[in-house]
């Protein structure tokens, strides 16, 4: 997240940043950010939080409604940071090339 804000502080860029790890994350934000990413990919798989999850937990991420519950009561599995650029395009992770793609 450190890169993400010197990034966007560097290009003088506005922003909000939601901490959903301390703020909680709603039902129909998961569902829109679902429309852009397969949960296999907003779900961090490398993380303790996902690791610490039961076998039958892990294995429910494939079903979108299950995968939005687990990450409303464990917003710490969710991969940061999420991007809204307002305009349609959203992306996933820290990729600065990427990045300056999506904005433009």
């Amino acid at each position: 997240m450190q890169k993400a804000f010197k990034w966007l502080d560097s290009k003088k860029l506005k922003y909000e940043f939601h901490n959903y790890k301390e703020s909680g994350i709603d039902k129909a934000t998961l569902q829109l950010w679902l429309q852009h990413f397969p949960t296999d990919k907003l779900i961090n798989t490398k993380g303790t939080t996902y690791r610490a999850l039961t076998d039958e937990q892990k294995a429910s991420i494939t079903n979108k409604t299950k995968a939005i519950a687990l990450m409303i009561a464990n917003p710490s599995l969710i991969k940061r940071p999420v991007w809204d650029f307002g305009n349609g395009k959203m992306f996933l992770g820290w990729d600065e090339k990427e990045l300056e793609n999506m904005r433009s």
